[in-house]
């Protein structure tokens, strides 16, 4: 019995991928004896969060924490309980404070997604210990199937490190807002991350289109 539960991906769900690569690559995780990160129940959970119609900005990270404990299935963000932050969120906090003047209390960007920014990763699962462990078990091809299938539409795109950008590259900047920057990784952060204003410009472009904003920075208070 399948350890990966597909029922909640509702439109996605239709995707080739699923009908025609799926099984493959789910015999090679099966077959990878190191914990694998995010747990099952969470693989899926970006496209699980933000169905196709509901997509109105796409953040394409590259694969998930490779520290247990971190990923949780949203590309760059993790628990609200993470401490020390991750690096590269620390660095997207940083630019957002520069950019809008706030960012989150904690790690965890959920309600990004409750908005309908989907945080995809290129690559959904990772050996812990071990980053681009899996990079090589189909799963981008299932990225290209995501993308292709949201093209039909306008929307936001934040690019941040070449593999995202590669993985984008026939997303049409004439018809969608491709903001295509450095990662915001410590390695990288000050090669042109730091300065690029992706957040106002993000939210500039969806009001100009007669939509609304996303709130980055103040998760709602729960009931």
């Amino acid at each position: 019995m399948s350890t990966y539960d597909l029922t909640r991906l509702g439109a996605w769900r239709r995707l080739p991928f699923f009908g025609s690569s799926w099984a493959e690559t789910e015999r090679k995780l099966e077959a990878d004896t190191r914990e694998i990160l995010p747990p099952s129940f969470l693989v899926f959970r970006a496209l699980e969060c933000v169905q196709p119609e509901q997509a109105r900005v796409v953040i394409l990270g590259q694969d998930p924490y490779p520290t247990p404990g971190h990923a949780h299935g949203l590309a760059f963000s993790a628990d609200a309980h993470v401490t020390p932050l991750p690096r590269s969120l620390s660095n997207i906090f940083k630019e957002m404070a520069d950019d809008i003047g706030s960012c989150p209390a904690n790690a965890d960007l959920g309600f990004w997604a409750d908005q309908g920014v989907l945080l995809l990763n290129t690559v959904l699962t990772v050996p812990a210990g071990e980053a681009k462990g899996h990079d090589r078990i189909g799963w981008q091809d299932l990225t290209q199937q995501v993308l292709t299938h949201l093209a039909a539409t306008p929307r936001a795109y934040l690019l941040w490190g070449a593999q995202a950008q590669e993985a984008a590259d026939r997303i049409d900047p004439n018809v969608n807002l491709k903001i295509e920057t450095a990662h915001p990784s410590p390695l990288s952060a000050r090669r042109g991350f730091f300065g690029s204003r992706p957040f106002s410009r993000v939210n500039a472009w969806l009001q100009a289109r007669g939509e609304h904003a996303i709130n980055w920075a103040n998760p709602p208070e729960a009931p």
